[in-house]
């Protein structure tokens, strides 16, 4: 655990470990438990120095097919001056630990915890590790579906800390939704918010839509209904869910609840 949200450390099980875990993979969702996230599953990736990557989601034919999601660790003096090989990508970057400079268009900022960038399809980015810790955060990435007449999003930089949460309706503010972008803003075609859930507090029916989704404990445990199955699942824990996969929470304490999550908004179907 580091600061106020979990973020991997890698490392593998000793041998005296049982085998028997919580990750499962089914035809509705998958869950990535925090203890498969050991070294042995890092990736490298080109043209970036002293990282390495879990690779959480990816587009999947015939599951989730939107969004690739990683957790990505930068060494101290480690980073990219070409992070996205993609032109037609959109990119989310969320600080989980650490310092992390991005630049954007040649204007550095610096992202503690809590720090959030968008970055639109096309932008000239780069993101380096000055601190002498480690720097941890979430990469969101999806490809932008363009729409005749509306322009593409500006980036931006935030911080969760300077985002006030909207309480949904009717739970007293038990339940809220820390977003980062407005609903009604049509330019964008993907949501990545963090949902809070005080204990105690649910999603009192089983949801069921068209959107994709991508959960990352950040804190706290529950019980999470994911198509039939009530799955335990706590901070660190991954789970990723097909379009239409039933989904409902049960937050029982007894600390707070919270998870990063994506889902695809927005756009009609491709045909």
């Amino acid at each position: 655990m580091n600061g106020r949200y979990y973020a991997p450390t890698g490392g593998l099980p000793p041998q005296t470990q049982l085998t028997t875990d919580r990750a499962v993979f089914t035809e509705a969702y998958a869950v990535l438990p925090r203890g498969t996230m050991t070294d042995i599953v890092t990736s490298n990736l080109p043209f970036w120095d002293g990282t390495r990557v879990w690779i959480l989601a990816r587009p999947l034919s015939g599951f989730a097919e939107t969004f690739a999601q990683y957790i990505v660790e930068v060494s101290p003096g480690g980073g990219s001056q070409r992070p996205e090989p993609d032109p037609r990508a959109e990119g989310v970057v969320f600080v989980v630990g650490g310092e992390l400079v991005v630049s954007i268009d040649g204007t550095a900022h610096t992202l503690g915890e809590g720090g959030y960038a968008y970055l639109p399809p096309g932008t000239s980015w780069s993101a380096r590790n000055e601190g002498g810790e480690l720097a941890r955060f979430h990469w969101v990435r999806k490809a932008y579906e363009a729409v005749e007449g509306l322009a593409a999003p500006e980036a931006f930089v935030t911080n969760e800390r300077d985002i006030e949460p909207a309480p949904m309706p009717g739970t007293g503010g038990a339940w809220t939704t820390t977003r980062f972008v407005d609903p009604a803003d049509l330019r964008h075609d993907m949501h990545v918010n963090i949902v809070n859930f005080e204990p105690g507090a649910a999603i009192p029916f089983p949801e069921t839509h068209v959107m994709e989704h991508g959960l990352y404990v950040l804190e706290g445990k529950a019980v999470y209904l994911l198509n039939k199955d009530w799955v335990e699942v706590q901070e660190g824990d991954f789970m990723w869910l097909r379009a239409f996969c039933p989904q409902a929470c049960y937050a029982g304490g007894p600390g707070r609840f919270r998870y990063l999550l994506y889902k695809d908004v927005n756009r009609h179907p491709k045909l």
